[in-house]
């Protein structure tokens, strides 16, 4: 690095609301999108506190429509007589393209949509959504064992490295 130079920062603009860690554990991931979705102020400021689970969602697409259904986004504890229910549909905005294509690989066998991750950018609700795969038991257990296999190798290597 040149004298005077400095280093830039490569952090993610995005805040990170929830995580659907289980989602990786029980499907097998094909394609990922993002987009936009629909809330009313009081979601919009319980997420900004961070609280939401996204652990049971899935995506519904209806008539050339995507929904997310499923995900709890708790009541605003300052919230008046209009409040949000928890677990209401919520409409995603994607394009018209992006619909087509999720919902014809989602009527094959074994595929579904579900959101991955919830986040703001630049201000903004965004959710990431995911075609997916259900995994079979057995495809889960092949999973773990290949990340303790990989856990264990870099501990050996690690290891190795103090030895020398």
């Amino acid at each position: 690095m040149a004298k005077g130079a400095k280093k830039q920062k490569s952090e993610d603009p995005r805040k990170v609301v929830a995580n659907n860690k289980k989602a990786r554990h029980d499907y097998v991931i094909e394609d990922v999108f993002e987009a936009g979705i629909v809330l009313w102020g009081t979601e919009v400021k319980a997420l900004r506190e961070g609280r939401a689970s996204l652990v049971d969602g899935y995506v519904h697409l209806d008539r050339g429509e995507a929904w997310l259904e499923a995900v709890h986004i708790p009541e605003y504890f300052q919230g008046t007589w209009n409040n949000h229910s928890p677990r209401r549909k919520r409409k995603l905005l994607l394009h018209k393209d992006e619909i087509l294509r999720l919902e014809a690989r989602s009527h094959e066998k074994g595929h579904t949509v579900i959101p991955l991750r919830l986040y703001f950018l630049d201000g903004r609700a965004k959710v990431e959504i995911a075609l997916a795969r259900g995994k079979k038991e057995y495809d889960k257990r092949q999973t773990l064992r290949e990340q303790q296999d990989n856990r264990e190798a870099l501990r050996a290597m690690r290891h190795h490295e103090k030895l020398s």
